[in-house]
């Protein structure tokens, strides 16, 4: 079944907003003073954002394709997967998703943030941050982590359990990669993966008034962006050159 531009628009409006309430909303838990989930670890994140993927695949796949990442879409493009007029659209919805789904989750843990003194902390549950401050240790992974996601995520989508009718599995199987990711290249910078994952939510940590909440970081900002859409372009150019679509 086709589905209208506007259905497909709101799709990827709500599928961005619920990546980002479940997604930031664990980093939230594990990085905010007095949550139940306060300092329990790196792994509790990785699974959030991995079911954060995997949901609203699983809700709005048959409807937009569940992009919810604008490096994605653009990688789409580029493929012949996804037409050229659409893309803005779609980036467009994506972005103002993630700011919505930041506004929930501030909403939900606004206590905590009052309580949390540590700016880094408060900035991680909104956007990333390169660990040992290098932009250029940002930029490589941010990168590959990108790449690995799109390149993997145009394989499963590509591959026959996919278009034999069981895109369950497939959408399955995008939340694990998603999953994997963040366990393995997570420690660096967060990490992104996703233009709209960093940017919308950094927006909203730059506009509203929290106590002890610091910088924005800007000069890092452009990072999280830049890296995913060109890692989405590479990973797309390298999947068709080698495999075809």
């Amino acid at each position: 079944m086709e589905f209208a531009l506007n259905s497909r628009l709101m799709a990827e409006f709500f599928g961005t907003a619920l990546m980002i309430m479940l997604g930031n909303g664990s980093v939230a838990n594990v990085e905010l003073k007095g949550t139940k989930g306060y300092h329990s670890g790196w792994i509790v994140i990785s699974i959030g954002y991995g079911f954060a993927v995997m949901i609203p695949a699983l809700m709005f796949g048959k409807i937009s394709g569940n992009h919810i990442n604008p490096a994605f879409t653009l990688g789409l493009a580029i493929a012949g997967d996804f037409p050229w007029h659409e893309v803005l659209p779609y980036i467009s919805m994506q972005f103002l998703g993630a700011i919505a789904g930041q506004l929930v989750v501030l909403a939900c843990f606004k206590p905590h943030y009052d309580i949390t003194e540590d700016p880094e902390a408060i900035l991680a549950t909104f956007s990333t941050i390169d660990a040992t401050e290098s932009r250029f240790n940002g930029f490589v992974n941010e990168f590959f982590g990108t790449f690995t996601l799109v390149f993997s995520a145009l394989a499963i989508t590509h591959s026959p359990i996919f278009n034999f009718g069981n895109q369950g599995a497939g959408f399955i199987g995008i939340g694990l990669l998603v999953m994997v990711i963040v366990t393995s290249f997570g420690g660096p910078t967060g990490p992104a993966l996703n233009p709209a994952r960093d940017l919308g939510p950094r927006i909203v940590h730059a506009l509203f008034p929290l106590k002890h909440k610091g910088s924005s970081q800007w000069r890092y900002a452009w990072i999280p962006v830049v890296a995913p859409f060109v890692a989405g372009a590479c990973a797309t150019l390298l999947y068709k050159a080698i495999f075809g679509l």
